[in-house]
This record gives C-alpha cells, structure tokens and sequence, in this order.
C-alpha cells in the first residue's frame, strides 16, 4: 500500500465505536465468526490450518500482526461505511501533508517545485471520487492525482477564482494524513 492508501485506511479506522478484541484468541475467534471456516482464515493469513488452530496461543510476530490487520479490516464494516458515505455526500475529508509541490505554471512564472506542509479541507466529492477509485483497486498514483486535483483546485486556485493554468504536481511525500 502506498501512503494515501494507508492513511485512508488509518482514518476508516478511526471511526471505530469499539475496539477490536485486544486478545489473540478473540481475534482468530473473530475471523472464524466472520470467515466461517479456518480452512479460509488460513488462506487470509497465508498459513496452513493446523498453523491456525496453534497461533491462537502464541504466533510468530508477522503473522501476529497480519492476524491484527485481517481482523482490523473486518471489524464494524456499518460503522466504517456510514462515515465514509457521510464525507462523500456532505462533510468531506480534510487532507493534511507535507510534500513537494511543483507547478507547471504560464511563461513568466516560477514553476520551481518546494516542499510545503498543507492542512485543506476537501469538498464531498473528491472524497467520493477517492473512495470510488479506492473501490475499484485504483494504486496510489491514482488516488494522488485525485488528492493533487483537489488540492489544485481548492488551495492553490482558491476555487477557480485565481491562476487558471496552473497544475500542480504532488511529489516527494514526507506524510500524509486524512481524515473524515
């Protein structure tokens, strides 16, 4: 996963009303419920299903962390969807980096690129295009055009109302941030 990816994962989290189980066996337990069978909980952390049966008391650390990442991904999926239909339809996401801003920019203008930390609230609907192409399998070059569109638009632009030419190109990301 890229960094938009994950921070897009980060705050479909934190809209979490409870937190996942802290135990591990709660935790395989959880994927069983969800998954039905530990012959499919093996498959999802690429384990055989005797391995399944033992990790419930002390895995290795990586499968360890997959385990939390597996259940993390299924844990309140209503509460997760209502939020992310909530910032798509009427309260969008709010995008806070620290990157390299270049500028393809008319003649005459300095189009030299330079780190800058930017906090920019975007409206609903790049938050539902984000979310589509996130859907639809979209990789991080895809979902960082998106964002660099919106932050174009609504903080170098200032929403259409100065530098009409100017595109923006989002490189060289120290962190990335969002929220919803």
């Amino acid at each position: 996963m890229g960094e938009i990816e994950d921070a897009i994962v980060r705050a479909d989290q934190e809209a979490f009303t409870q937190d996942p189980p802290k135990t591990l066996k709660g935790r395989i337990n959880f994927l069983l419920k969800k998954l039905k069978t530990t012959r499919a909980v093996a498959a999802e952390l690429g384990v055989s299903q005797r391995s399944v049966e033992r990790y419930r008391k002390t895995p290795p650390k990586p499968v360890a962390d997959r385990i939390d990442t597996a259940v993390r991904a299924r844990w309140q999926p209503v509460v997760r969807g209502r939020r992310r239909k909530e910032a798509a339809t009427s309260t969008g996401i709010t995008v806070e980096t620290r990157a390299r801003f270049g500028y393809t920019a008319p003649v005459g203008t300095t189009d030299d690129g330079r780190v800058r930390r930017l906090t920019v609230y975007l409206p609903p609907a790049y938050a539902q295009r984000l979310f589509d192409a996130r859907a639809q399998g979209a990789g991080d070059r895809d979902l960082r055009a998106i964002v660099a569109e919106g932050l174009q638009e609504v903080y170098f632009k200032d929403g259409g109302t100065r530098a009409d030419q100017l595109r923006v190109e989002f490189t060289d990301i120290d962190y990335f941030d969002v929220s919803f």
